[in-house]
């Protein structure tokens, strides 16, 4: 069970509750105000984050290693999206759990999220076998 969805609100009245009993109604404009601007940054990160997606495609990120390497689990995926700049390709059906995104580079190597309740659970990194080229020797050409 998820306790930060009762614990954010219990604190925040019982702030409320505190400042009315220590200063009457300036306590409580005073709290309230600070409430209300913690709201606001956490509201600004947030359309910052998905403007900033909604310019890249879905499911894009500049190298699916490098985001292999930075990610943890128990980060939120809001923050994996910071990361990516992108929205990640859902490969899950909607609205089950639990949740599977994609986010592929350039060189199709892709890593594959698992969020449970909105928090990283695992993630897989998947690279394309690399087929080797064709060395050719240092030498003049043949003749023709």
């Amino acid at each position: 069970m998820n306790f930060q969805k009762f614990l954010v609100p219990l604190l925040c009245l019982g702030l409320l509750g505190m400042a009315w009993r220590s200063y009457g109604w300036q306590g409580v404009a005073v709290v309230g105000g600070g409430l209300m601007m913690w709201l606001l940054l956490h509201y600004t990160r947030l359309i910052t984050i998905l403007k900033k997606a909604a310019d890249r495609p879905i499911g894009s990120v500049g190298s699916a290693v490098m985001l292999n390497a930075r990610l943890k689990p128990g980060v939120t995926l809001m923050h994996v999206v910071a990361m990516t700049h992108s929205l990640g390709a859902l490969q899950s059906p909607r609205d089950e759990q639990p949740e599977l995104f994609r986010w592929t580079d350039g060189t199709d190597s892709h890593v594959t999220c698992e969020f449970r309740g909105g928090k990283l659970v695992r993630w897989t990194l998947f690279r394309p076998s690399q087929e080797p080229v064709p060395e050719t020797s240092g030498g003049a050409a043949p003749a023709p």
